[in-house]
């Protein structure tokens, strides 16, 4: 009796294979991560902008909406570090690598990182990538151009975030967007908006 032709029927469903599952749980960290970030409009609402009544008043501020829009503020820094390296295309692709290595290694693991049957700290594996990140990026001979633009991007976020008044921001739509994020998975305890 041969079965050349049957259709094998099973009555168990295949598993995906370790690799679909693994794209997906990356997909779905990084919905959760881009759910963090806050409209545009509300954060670059000309009507929110006025100058801090003193150097107190500028660090509450600072703190206040550095937690509220830290995505925000991460994707126009990266965006100013992208645009400074088009003119040095080894940079651009260094830094396109160090981004792919930062999610895999940072930002979309579920578990600790373990090296060696060791577990490494969170705080240990963000040294290390910002450390190589810089390096790699250094030795590409693109040094001003990256000094310039995590000077101008440091700038830009920090007088933002000083200008931009919190009165308007709620304490309930920083708890409902999640509270991990960059510095809150990193150990310290998030800071709550004022």
């Amino acid at each position: 009796m041969t079965t050349y032709g049957t259709i094998p029927t099973s009555s168990s469903a295949p598993s995906p294979p370790a690799n679909l599952e693994y794209i997906s749980r990356a997909k779905e960290r990084i919905k959760s991560g881009l759910a963090e970030r806050r409209p545009w409009r509300l954060m670059l609402s000309v009507r929110a902008l006025r100058p801090p009544a003193g150097f107190p008043d500028a660090l509450s501020r600072v703190r206040a909406n550095l937690s509220f829009f830290r995505t925000n503020y991460a994707m126009v820094f990266l965006l100013i570090l992208f645009l400074s390296l088009l003119w040095h295309p080894i940079s651009l692709i260094v830094f396109v690598v160090m981004m792919a290595a930062w999610l895999f290694l940072y930002f979309l693991r579920d578990e600790p990182l373990a090296v060696f049957g060791r577990t490494i700290d969170d705080r240990v594996v963000l040294a290390v990538m910002s450390v190589l990140t810089l390096v790699f990026l250094l030795l590409t001979r693109a040094t001003v151009n990256i000094l310039v633009a995590v000077l101008i991007g440091a700038v830009v976020v920090v007088l933002h975030a000083a200008m931009r008044r919190t009165d308007d921001l709620s304490a309930e739509d920083g708890e409902a967007a999640g509270t991990r994020g960059l510095m809150t998975s990193v150990g310290s305890p998030p800071s709550s908006s004022s």
